[in-house]
């Protein structure tokens, strides 16, 4: 009696088990993303771009708000320093709320295009501004875009959404004197086209953002291989026994 007793036990704990496994087991699975960890690559170049952008086209504005040539290019650049000098307050504010670290410095690239201004004069300076500050407006501007439809914080999302308002703006302004050469803009990056194979489908359910999907109909597959691996040696130890 002893061994069919123990038998029973057994049965009954695999029976408790499974019972047990599909009380819990859910439609999809997703872990859940640690706290802390909603920043990305994307949400800092976004930090990152608006604070460079400020920290060189504040002081070109400047520049051209003395040196211009033209009447428009010194309103645009004492306008364009005015809102940098606002839009540098509100990406420090979100750094500062966020625990990010910001460039204090523009890149060397940017530092020459401000010795580049320094040198010119007359209506080679309104050129060069323009050219300079229009190609960089551009360059920062879809970035604003992919970050506001894609960022999980809400500082960031409040950030590019008012970047967004400012770029546009500098870009307009600067159109507006005339002087932009369209055909020396640089073409625009357009993402790869989407793929609907299942191989980018799984690619597409292993996100950055910390989650990890898995299909229902693999965890139903792993429950029923253990349902008739449980069975089948509850079927052996009762035979056995």
């Amino acid at each position: 009696m002893a061994p069919l007793e123990s038998a029973r036990r057994r049965l009954a704990l695999l029976l408790l088990a499974l019972v047990a496994g599909i009380g819990v087991l859910p439609g999809t699975a997703m872990a859940a993303p640690a706290p802390g960890q909603q920043l990305n690559a994307a949400d800092m170049t976004l930090l990152n771009g608006v604070r460079l952008a400020g920290l060189w086209e504040m002081p070109a504005g400047q520049m051209a708000a003395e040196k211009g040539q033209s009447k428009r290019v010194r309103e645009i650049g004492a306008e364009i320093a005015r809102q940098h000098a606002v839009l540098d307050q509100l990406v420090v504010q979100a750094a500062n709320k966020l625990g990010a670290t910001l460039p204090t410095t523009p890149t060397t690239q940017q530092q020459g295009w401000l010795t580049e201004m320094q040198n010119a004069t007359g209506a080679r300076f309104d050129q060069i501004f323009v050219t300079r500050l229009r190609v960089a407006h551009g360059k920062i501007f879809p970035v604003i875009g992919a970050v506001r439809a894609s960022t999980r914080d809400p500082i960031v999302r409040k950030l590019a959404e008012q970047a967004n308002t400012f770029v546009n703006d500098h870009m307009t302004m600067l159109e507006s004197t005339g002087l932009v050469r369209w055909q020396q803009l640089p073409p625009a990056a357009l993402p790869p086209a989407q793929s609907d194979s299942l191989v980018a489908a799984a690619a597409a359910n292993v996100g950055s953002g910390g989650g990890v999907q898995v299909s229902t109909t693999v965890v139903w597959a792993v429950f029923l291989l253990a349902l008739l691996t449980g069975g089948y040696a509850t079927w052996r130890i009762l035979r056995r026994t």
